[in-house]
């Protein structure tokens, strides 16, 4: 039954009431605290400088990278894929681990505030300024906008509600979130997060007591769980060789030693979206935020994975067939999560339908906010205004937010042809990945690395992805048909070799100044965090020994 009933908006209107209410007291409680001060700085409203614990961080950084792409797209890879999808998720957690040590101290020893700016101290002006354009064209384009439409797609299959007024609620309430700037958004993500992992778990739970009822086990969710891996063991393999015809899309061993480690530390090291959720933050409360986020990774699979495999079964044994296919009769996997949600009872669908919502909002906000910090500091103020205000500053962030979502909306509808959405985002995303990835890694720790060589890796990335990616099929197969993930380490030894050559050809490079304040002792951690890397190292070594 694809609309919610009287209880499940009660529901969905507690959590609505609840956060909105709770972020109008977050913002008001900082606005009384700054009319004290002088007002908003540009800082505080981009960053929430040292606003921000670490369960707030930690929080933040998962409400911000959890959305409808995980609840509809990864539970749609898990139902076509299986368990090998949750290495997007479980090596996140072990690169979130080496971002802590490594990524964040310079950063905040450097005082980095947007990645464009550290580009800009690093190297100069016209690779800060290229990239600082295209992370603008392509959050807005393609994150901002997918996640509007898988998003508004999501609710209106459980809801019934249209299409594009989904959109525009989705929006608006973003929107309401994100002007209180960064302390606000933070702070709501506590509440997204609790509501998010709430709601999974109830969708989860459904989906195992589901398939234990059909083979006669009753409602032990342990059976089900048994049941599954004896109904689909093809779903219960981290790893594929290269007979699997998953092999494209999860290449074997890349998932752990190559083409994964390029996707993951650009995402979670070189992302102002997700960054900029510690950058606020003295260094051990980032650490710690951190560290509490690779913890929240680890359970991610449990919510959006497992119902897709789930449904996978019960689809296999005749099940939600006509839910499953589109009007030609064919499978549509990013149906999945919707169709389960539809089968909550009253009051509970109310409740996962809020945890999808939270996931859509605290996602849209996060994302908003990174455009609005990109446009106002590394844009405008350089190019447009120099001597802004920190109040102008502020007021045209706020515009910028708003731009952003209306031009993301206006585009969203030209989405309605994907299919696994996680993966074809993935893919794309992996065009830049290796570019960004090079000129962030030798600008950190090779000091010869030269702005010319960081301009050339960021003009090569994309047309050398596109040629591998269509050159197959201009060949006529004559040239190899790499899978996605081993493009990206391809690309990535290349413009690595290619940003040293160039690098060592200039002689000039010797007598670079060491313009990034880099102390060997900024890379010692805590033993409290030594001991929970260990601990998340240990379930990850754990979770690929069983379902290697």
């Amino acid at each position: 039954m694809n609309r919610l009933l009287s209880l499940d908006y009660v529901v969905f209107f507690i959590y609505l009431i609840g956060v909105s209410g709770y972020g109008y007291w977050v913002y008001h409680r900082k606005m009384n605290h700054q009319k004290q001060s002088g007002g908003m700085d540009s800082k505080e409203f981009f960053l929430a400088e040292g606003s921000l614990t670490w369960w707030a961080i930690g929080a933040s950084l998962i409400a911000s990278n959890i959305s409808a792409e995980h609840f509809i797209g990864m539970s749609g890879s898990g139902f076509a894929l299986g368990l090998a999808i949750s290495s997007y998720e479980w090596m996140a957690a072990a690169t979130l681990i080496i971002v802590a040590i490594f990524f964040i101290p310079i950063y905040l020893k450097n005082k980095i505030f947007t990645m464009p700016q550290f580009l800009a101290k690093r190297y100069n002006d016209t690779v800060a300024t290229l990239m600082a354009i295209f992370w603008l064209l392509v959050y807005v384009f393609v994150n901002l906008t997918s996640i509007i439409y898988l998003g508004a797609l999501a609710i209106n299959s459980i809801s019934g509600i249209s299409f594009e007024w989904c959109i525009a609620g989705l929006a608006l309430f973003s929107i309401f979130v994100t002007l209180g700037g960064m302390k606000v958004i933070g702070y709501t993500d506590v509440i997204q997060v609790l509501v998010l992992v709430m709601g999974g778990l109830v969708t989860c739970y459904l989906a195992l007591t589901l398939i234990s009822e059909k083979f006669g086990f009753g409602s032990d969710i342990l059976k089900g769980l048994s049941v599954i891996q004896d109904k689909a063991p093809s779903h219960f393999h981290m790893i594929f060789d290269k007979s699997s015809p998953h092999y494209k899309e999860l290449p074997g061993l890349s998932v752990l030693i190559g083409g994964m480690w390029i996707n993951n530390l650009n995402y979670w090291g070189c992302n102002q979206y997700i960054i900029q959720r510690a950058l606020g933050a003295d260094l051990p409360t980032a650490r710690k935020g951190i560290l509490f986020a690779a913890f929240l990774k680890l359970l991610i699979p449990l919510i959006v994975v497992i119902p897709g495999i789930t449904m996978y079964v019960m689809y296999q044994e005749g099940m939600f067939q006509a839910e499953m296919t589109d009007l030609n009769g064919v499978v549509k996997p990013d149906h999945s999560y919707p169709t389960l949600m539809n089968l909550l009872p009253n009051g509970l669908k109310g409740l996962a339908f809020a945890a999808l919502t939270a996931a859509i909002v605290a996602s849209l906000a996060g994302k908003a906010n990174s455009i609005s910090t990109i446009f106002s500091l590394d844009i405008y103020k350089k190019f447009f205004n120099k001597t802004a205000s920190e109040k102008k500053l502020v007021s045209t962030g706020r515009i910028t937010v708003i731009v952003a979502m209306l031009l993301a909306c206006a585009v969203a509808p030209a989405l309605r042809n994907l299919d696994q959405a996680y993966q074809f985002i993935q893919e794309y995303v992996g065009f830049i990945s290796p570019g960004v990835l090079s000129i962030f890694l030798l600008g950190f720790f090779w000091k010869r690395t030269t702005s010319a060589a960081a301009l050339a890796s960021a003009i090569i990335t994309i047309p050398l992805s596109t040629v591998l990616k269509f050159l197959p099929g201009w060949t006529d197969g004559a040239f190899p048909d790499f899978p996605f993930m081993d493009r990206m380490t391809i690309v990535f030894v290349f413009l690595m070799l290619l940003m040293v050559v160039m690098s060592l050809a200039d002689k000039k490079s010797k007598d670079n100044p060491r313009v990034v304040i880099i102390d060997k002792s900024m890379f010692r951690t805590s033993p409290g965090f030594i001991v929970g890397s260990a601990i998340i190292i240990g379930i990850l070594a754990a979770l690929y020994t069983v379902f290697y």
